[in-house]
């Protein structure tokens, strides 16, 4: 049959093979125009076969991180500022004071390499790597989902030729989100103040940066000296920077915690559904804000619930940890608590963009137990001093738990023994432990078992009970 013989129907069937076959470089204009006997629109036909043509011709079942990235400097490098040698030479000096008051504070060591001031532009190229670690299991969950409902959502006549269209479909969803997570990511460049802004160790270990234009921003209404608040915002991410570089097991800790929690997400199918009913490929804005505004995901589950407040936890404890030691290494300064105040206030509510990323992953990365667990260092402080304190970060296994953050004094008391030379108080676990082992090395794991109620010879006997024990950790 010649091309000019074929009905509307046809024509349109023909473009979804090229399309789906992946023929697009080869699709011609003018079999648009014969799709007005169907009543669509040749320009808007046009329009969406050009996105999809662009999202087929980089597909490979994955999803596009480039577009993120272009997307998030696109807007980071909006106003085409830089950083002026004048703030670089007044953060530089702020960072240095900064590192001597902090030596007084910690007993953490000072970082290996001088932290950074850097540009917006600059945080996203140095941070998204990170955030697409930690979006990517939603991406790929609304990926899926997309392709699983628009599978669902297509007449049974076209069923053939949207089977062979799952990777395109699943690459147009994960194109949707990476664009959007860039959006984010690239407002998000223009509210962060230095790099422990967010809470959790989005810059490689042991690296500490601020941005002065955000710097700017934030200290403008405040009413407080900027060299203060320069002193201030310095000694703080400073003390930030140290703690993930000393603790070398704390940054995968809380990364692995974060990804756990978002790969338990599943897409609220129905709600996708609902949505690619009506949804127009050229009016792609209602996906957008579907998105952004955390529609199509479901309410957590109850793992989830128990995997944020772990997560909770965690954070509350750095940020706790990180606010006890800027306080103590910053009481020089007169405006101190003043600024404290303010930085608590602003990580509680968080800014728009840090909510919009909130939403777009299902999790909202703020310490909501930090004056709880600033609470708990202190009085850890003030009992065993600022080493015995540090320590406490040396492996994992020695982290105060929720429970010492809600009640410090069983903490300080397992502390202050320890630090006496005591043995700590045996528990259920202790106990447990002791049999089992006995149990493993030949002693008998129940009393009542012999070989006819004799006496045990003594290669047989099990180990005497005042046999010295290994140091318990708290």
């Amino acid at each position: 049959m010649a091309d000019d013989d074929r009905s509307p129907e046809e024509e349109f069937q023909e473009l979804m093979r090229q399309l789906f076959g992946g023929e697009a470089g080869g699709l011609d204009p003018e079999q648009l125009e014969r799709l007005t006997g169907l009543g669509i629109d040749p320009a808007m036909m046009q329009t969406v076969m050009q996105h999809l043509q662009g999202a087929f011709a980089g597909a490979d079942g994955g999803i596009s991180w480039d577009l993120a990235q272009r997307q998030a400097l696109h807007i980071a490098n909006q106003d085409g500022l830089g950083v002026t040698d004048g703030q670089r030479s007044d953060l530089d000096q702020a960072f240095s004071l900064a590192t001597l008051w902090l030596s007084e504070a910690t007993s953490i060591s000072e970082l290996a390499q001088p932290p950074k001031t850097l540009t917006r532009g600059g945080w996203v190229e140095a941070t998204l790597p990170v955030w697409q670690e930690l979006a990517e299991p939603v991406a790929t969950s609304i990926a899926d989902a997309l392709t699983s409902a628009l599978r669902d959502q297509a007449p049974e006549e076209m069923q053939g030729l949207v089977q062979g269209a799952g990777r395109l479909m699943r690459t147009v969803g994960g194109s949707l989100f990476a664009t959007q997570l860039g959006q984010v990511v690239g407002r998000l460049s223009k509210e962060v103040v230095s790099g422990g802004d967010v809470g959790i160790p989005i810059l490689p270990a042991g690296e500490a940066a601020i941005l002065p234009q955000n710097f700017a921003d934030f200290g403008r209404d405040l009413e407080i000296p900027e060299d203060q608040l320069a002193l201030y915002i310095a000694t703080r991410e400073l003390a930030h920077a140290r703690l993930f570089r000393h603790a070398k097991w704390l940054r995968l800790h809380v990364i692995s915690q974060v990804t756990d929690f978002a790969r338990g997400i599943h897409v609220d199918t129905s709600a996708l559904e609902d949505l690619a009913s009506r949804f127009d490929p050229s009016e792609p804005e209602e996906l957008r804000k579907a998105l952004e505004s955390g529609a199509l995901l479901p309410q957590r589950s109850e793992a989830q619930t128990t995997a944020l407040t772990r997560l909770e936890n965690l954070l509350a404890s750095i940020e706790g940890w990180v606010d006890v030691v800027t306080a103590e290494a910053t009481s020089r300064l007169p405006s101190a608590e003043r600024i404290a105040e303010a930085v608590r206030r602003r990580r509680a509510v968080g800014g728009p963009a840090e909510q919009a990323l909130g939403s777009l992953v299902g999790l909202e990365l703020r310490p909501r137990r930090m004056r709880e667990a600033a609470a708990m260092w202190r009085a850890v402080t003030d009992a065993v001093g600022v080493a015995a304190r540090d320590a406490l970060w040396d492996y994992p296994d020695l982290m105060p738990t929720s429970e010492d953050i809600d009640d410090p004094a069983a903490l300080v008391a397992r502390l202050e023994a320890r630090a006496r030379g005591e043995e700590p108080v045996r528990d259920e676990f202790d106990d447990a432990l002791a049999a089992l082992l006995a149990g493993e090395d030949g002693g008998p794991a129940d009393p009542e078992a012999g070989d006819g109620g004799g006496p045990a010879e003594p290669d047989d006997a099990a180990e005497p009970d005042d046999a010295p024990e290994g140091p318990r950790p708290v």
